[in-house]
């Protein structure tokens, strides 16, 4: 067994709290997945496995849809989908969250995106 460190923060809002608040808790965490089977149960860990991996998989179908693909394409890239190690921190592909900007954004906004690209593409 393992002892993992937990934080978080409330940030101000008023009305509730004033300041920033903060706290951290350390918690006994498995070492590997038999330990984890002892101390948690089969059910809590596929349960909290399913629950992380639908997040993930929420996400890869709103970017999907931002880029441009439609429900069967997101459907063909998701058939064969696998769950895999969890990520610290997210990971934005910026061709993708660009082209999401890109399309979202207005006329003149686009016009000034495409001069960024050409004047990039010229150094």
């Amino acid at each position: 067994m393992i002892q993992r460190e937990v934080s978080a923060k409330v940030p101000i809002k008023e009305g509730r709290n004033e300041e920033e608040l903060t706290a951290v808790a350390f918690v006994n965490y498995a070492e590997d997945l038999d330990e984890a089977l002892d101390m948690f149960g089969e059910e809590a860990i596929l349960s909290n496995a399913w629950a992380n991996w639908k997040v993930t998989l929420q996400s890869n179908i709103r970017s999907s849809l931002i880029s441009g693909l439609n429900e069967a394409a997101v459907q063909e890239k998701l058939a064969n989908a696998k769950m895999g190690a969890a990520q610290i921190g997210g990971r934005v592909d910026a061709q993708t969250a660009f082209i999401a900007k890109f399309k979202m954004a207005t006329p003149e906004k686009q016009a000034e995106m495409l001069e960024m690209l050409r004047e990039a593409a010229e150094k």
